[in-house]
């Protein structure tokens, strides 16, 4: 019975994992740079961990944790409650909707999909602030902050990557 216990608990902790790196990638995010200028450039690593988590386990990162991430990314970040939960949560639907598409792709197949969906979710968040603050901000924040976000996917998929296979094995058939 005891040992029962253990493993629902242990791969209820295992299945949290997505959340939670996504949740550092918001943490991390956030943390200042002590750059003139640098929050409104900062990378958007939550999309990042998002689009991966989408693709490779949507069973344990369903559409509302996207928009779960994105409500503390809002919290954190001081943006506009549910403007980065809307973002993240669009960016999640189109990944999911394509998964099939990214089915033995290579990464620099998947780096292009990302930066493709890392462009719109840019153009998507520039159009909400314009929506909201009713003025046309200058997009060249929105523009340096993604191609910071690009940059860095090598980098932070690569940890989503081995994370995974260290703590929840080989990644399922994509086409699921």
């Amino acid at each position: 019975m005891e040992g029962g216990l253990l493993q629902r608990l242990d791969a209820a902790a295992r299945n949290l994992v997505p959340l939670s790196l996504a949740l550092i990638a918001v943490i991390v995010g956030a943390m200042p740079m002590y750059m003139p200028g640098y929050g409104a450039i900062a990378p958007n690593l939550a999309l990042i961990a998002v689009v991966y988590w989408a693709i490779y386990r949507p069973d344990l990162f369903p559409a509302v944790i996207a928009f779960a991430v994105g409500l503390v990314q809002d919290a954190v970040m001081g943006t506009p409650l549910g403007m980065n939960a809307l973002v993240l949560l669009c960016a999640h639907a189109v990944i999911v909707s394509q998964r099939r598409f990214f089915q033995g792709k290579s990464f620099a197949v998947v780096w292009w999909a990302f930066s493709m969906v890392a462009i719109g979710a840019a153009i998507f968040g520039w159009a909400l602030v314009a929506a909201i603050f009713a003025a046309l901000p200058s997009p060249a924040p929105a523009l340096f902050g993604t191609l910071l976000t690009v940059a860095l996917h090598p980098f932070f998929t690569w940890i989503f990557a081995r994370t995974h296979h260290a703590v929840l094995g080989e990644p399922p058939n994509v086409s699921r």
